[in-house]
């Protein structure tokens, strides 16, 4: 198959439920959508939500480094491309928008290759499609104590058997202990509870947050602190007995390298806007091998495959933000995700989306 042409879109589709995550406002789900066709007539779609902003820079990139390097290629040979992308953008930045780019292509031509086998992407990887567990995320802190808890006990009732809520960012320590304490008080010892700090703390604070919620059984603590203080997080993992998890924020398996050498975290949470498929892949490879479990960051939808096919798959997360986009969109039920059939990802866009819902552009 010989790539002949890349396509990019931006979309900017309102949230069902805007997320109340409290540091950020989050009213519309900005996306990026590529598409790569063929000379054969097959293509393969990829997509990013950067969250806050970067939409036509990440563009600009696919456009200007990323397309002339890639028209004429075999689209088969998805791992020596990813390297020949990084290389011929290291230097603009071997992290940020440039990885990003490469992700969203990289997304594009997996989901490709699976349509060009006939096969979903977890039975290309030698995957199992059992049913995968997943945790129920989005216990914002915008929702106060009571709507924390509320939204968790929702979560419960729908079969799932872990929940994540966020902490920091407006609460005291003391309104974060108390906050963790009642909801295992009302969930009981039975659902796991996972704690998203979006990296709130400082190292001391972290450490003494740590021990105070020590005794609540508690999954783990996400993100304490700025993701590039390794040393920190180090010693917050020698300080309390709580796992740490991390990795939404970090670019491929290099700015995971120490986290995974040291030991320091339980689980890692890579991001597939950070690398690809092709990327995490890589981190899954190398975490098995160190004991540390992989539990990706959002887009349950995609992710799916990846856990799939992995020995060391721990969590999916569903946020349920994109539910709404999907033409058949993959749902989670009684708290699992059991991988699609369909060639590639399987994911397809609403069609109307493109019409109602253009990105108003700014430059």
């Amino acid at each position: 198959m010989i790539i002949s042409n890349i396509k990019t879109t931006l979309l900017s589709v309102p949230y069902e439920d805007p997320p109340q995550i409290g540091f950020v406002g989050m009213e519309n789900i900005d996306l990026l959508i590529v598409e790569i066709e063929t000379s054969s007539g097959l293509s393969g779609m990829g997509y990013l939500h950067p969250i806050v902003g970067g939409m036509q820079t990440i563009e600009m990139c696919i456009h200007e480094m990323l397309k002339p390097l890639l028209i004429g290629k075999n689209a088969e040979n998805i791992e020596e491309l990813w390297i020949e992308m990084w290389k011929a953008t290291f230097i603009q930045g071997r992290m940020g928008i440039t990885v990003m780019s490469i992700s969203a292509i990289d997304i594009a031509l997996w989901d490709l290759l699976g349509k060009h086998k006939k096969e979903p992407l977890w039975h290309l990887w030698n995957g199992s499609n059992s049913p995968l567990p997943v945790y129920g995320s989005g216990c914002y802190r915008g929702l106060g104590h009571d709507g924390m808890i509320e939204k968790a006990k929702r979560f419960v009732s729908e079969g799932y058997k872990a929940i994540k809520m966020q902490v920091a960012w407006g609460f005291t320590h003391e309104e974060d202990v108390i906050n963790v304490r009642d909801m295992r008080q009302e969930l009981g010892n039975d659902i796991k509870i996972m704690i998203d700090v979006n990296q709130g703390w400082n190292v001391e604070e972290a450490i003494k947050f740590g021990k105070a919620i020590d005794d609540y059984n508690i999954e783990f603590i996400e993100e304490p602190i700025i993701a590039d203080d390794f040393a920190g997080y180090q010693k917050i993992a020698n300080s309390i007995n709580t796992p740490i998890a991390t990795g939404e924020n970090h670019f491929t398996h290099h700015d995971m390298k120490i986290f995974i050498e040291k030991g320091i975290v339980s689980t890692l949470q890579p991001d597939l806007m950070r690398g690809g498929y092709t990327e995490l892949k890589i981190i899954s490879k190398l975490a098995n091998k160190n004991n540390i479990k992989i539990a990706p960051h959002l887009f349950m939808e995609l992710n799916t495959h990846l856990n799939a096919s992995i020995p060391n798959a721990a969590w999916l997360e569903h946020m349920g933000w994109y539910n709404h986009l999907w033409e058949e969109p993959i749902l989670p039920k009684d708290g699992t995700s059991t991988p699609p059939n369909k060639p590639g990802h399987g994911l397809k866009f609403k069609s109307d989306l493109f019409k109602e819902f253009p990105y108003k552009r700014r430059i």
